[in-house]
């Protein structure tokens, strides 16, 4: 019988969905709260606030694009959203232990914890989104 491979691609299908729209509001909520911060005063910051300017399009911009990609090519587009999510971070790390840019953060700030959770599970389901895709992509 055929059903199990059937069965198996539809599970997998699924799954796919499912990170791609999890995925798709990480990201916005990751372009959310940047937009958040640079209104609330992080736009007077040089290099920091034009940052968190290209953070928010960034995020938007790849959510709304996640969700459109064919999904032959969702994995490629996964695989920015997690670069960028993942650069976002180490952003957000190094500015906070070392500084940034001149720029010393502190676990304290507003948003600051929301920032670092909302970029991991960003990275982390995106990185799965990409390798899933570029899995299923091979069959």
């Amino acid at each position: 019988m055929t059903t199990a491979p059937v069965t198996r691609r539809r599970r997998s299908g699924g799954i796919v969905l499912g990170l791609r729209v999890v995925g798709a509001a990480l990201l916005a909520v990751m372009g959310w709260i940047h937009l958040d911060l640079w209104q609330d005063g992080y736009r007077t910051l040089d290099v920091i606030g034009p940052a968190f300017l290209l953070n928010t399009i960034a995020g938007f911009g790849l959510a709304a694009l996640l969700l459109v990609t064919p999904r032959p090519l969702v994995h490629l587009v996964a695989a920015l959203g997690a670069l960028t999510a993942a650069g976002t971070l180490a952003g957000l790390l190094l500015a906070t232990t070392v500084g940034l840019f001149g720029f010393l953060e502190s676990t304290a700030a507003r948003l600051w914890w929301e920032s670092f959770w909302v970029e991991l599970a960003a990275v982390v389901v995106l990185t799965a989104l990409a390798v899933l895709g570029a899995r299923h992509r091979r069959r």
